[in-house]
């Protein structure tokens, strides 16, 4: 087949697809394994794999944390693990900054992994920065507090993230009935945000678009 203008765009298209994807989930499994290594640094010295064995073994930090992860949640389930626990809160509710923080931080974990919360579980429509600009955001509430009283009507508050990097965003509280549900599952919403709206649910597969150039 001749080299004309056309193919070599396919060509080098062709190989964006093959690449891009698998360079990112190369370099963001490096990212997390690099930081779940660090955990290795709190066993002793002789424990380290540099001392025995003369180099670093990359992944046991990972397996370091699962299991320090697996073991925590086995040892809150009996009674002894539950008063260890209460008592190591209790301590950390008695210092001043470190308690604002933690417990911040803990009622945010404790909505977002519960199994009976709502929060990041439902994918919406809304419009933002404007009337007519339309968003992808998630459910993670209703208004409380004192903050209730001041709105008319009944609203939500949602989390509107930004793309390609849906970590970062806006915290929005807006009328019910200005939000709609989405028929789409939170990973779908997810990579159509990451995707900057390329991903679509039910998009198609790379064949099809390949043919297509």
């Amino acid at each position: 087949m001749p080299f004309s203008a056309l193919n070599v765009r396919r060509y080098f298209i062709t190989g964006l697809l093959i690449w891009v994807p698998l360079g990112i989930t190369l370099w963001v499994l490096s990212l997390l394994i690099g930081i779940m290594d660090q955990s290795l640094l709190l066993l002793p010295d002789a424990f380290q794999t540099r001392n025995w064995l003369g180099f670093h073994v990359p992944g046991l930090g990972v397996i370091l944390t699962l299991i320090v992860v697996f073991g925590s949640g086995v040892a809150m389930t009996n009674i002894l693990g539950q008063r260890l626990w209460l008592f190591w809160e209790s301590l950390l509710g008695r210092i001043p900054v470190v308690k604002s923080v933690y417990s911040s931080v803990k009622q945010v974990s404790d909505t977002l992994f519960s199994s009976t919360g709502q929060a990041f579980r439902k994918a919406l429509l809304v419009q933002y920065p404007r009337q007519g600009s339309w968003t992808i955001a998630f459910l993670t509430g209703i208004p409380g507090g004192d903050v209730s009283n001041h709105l008319p009507g009944e609203f939500v508050s949602v989390y509107v993230p930004t793309t390609p990097n849906p970590t970062s965003g806006f915290f929005l509280m807006m009328p019910k009935t200005d939000v709609i549900e989405l028929d789409m599952s939170v990973d779908e919403a997810l990579k159509y945000i990451i995707s900057m709206g390329v991903v679509t649910p039910g998009t198609r597969s790379p064949k099809t678009i390949l043919r297509a150039l």
